[in-house]
């Protein structure tokens, strides 16, 4: 194997497999590689065209940690949460007709893991502005009045 296989002289020279072996190559040729960058492209368009940002698809060397955390918030404000607001109006449409009286739906924002960060951020705002009372804290966050202030 290594007479007539190793070194310069035999670079190139054909190598015939028997017994089960087979080839394998280790790495990509330039065909393929442009194939494989082609690929990537298509994939970039067909995100951008859905409104998801191409470093949620997890293509090497498309984006660090910070970003990726970035584009999720972006992808869930930008994207995911018009989408739902549009399906839920549609339906408390829909719904209005068989139930009397006013249906409203729409997506519950502190169930979106994506959203957190803003969540907390907004807490702590409204929590610390001492210039507000209870009442205008509850109502800010989206939370009824409590029994005795009604």
């Amino acid at each position: 194997m290594e007479a007539h296989h190793q070194g310069a002289r035999n670079a190139g020279r054909p190598m015939l497999l028997d017994g089960g072996l087979d080839w394998k190559p280790m790495g990509f040729s330039p065909s393929d590689m442009e194939f494989q960058k082609t690929k990537e492209a298509a994939a970039r368009e067909i995100a951008i065209a859905f409104g998801v940002p191409p470093m949620l698809l997890g293509i090497p060397g498309d984006a660090t940690y910070a970003n990726y955390q970035e584009a999720n918030r972006a992808f869930y404000r930008l994207t995911v949460l018009p989408m739902a607001t549009q399906v839920a109006a549609s339906l408390s449409h829909w719904l209005s007709h068989f139930v009397p009286g006013d249906v409203t739906l729409r997506p519950d924002l502190d169930q979106v893991p994506a959203l957190a960060v803003e969540r907390d951020q907004q807490w702590r705002r409204v929590g610390e502005a001492s210039f507000l009372t209870d009442a205008e804290k509850r109502a800010l966050l989206g939370l009824p009045p409590r029994l005795e202030e009604q």
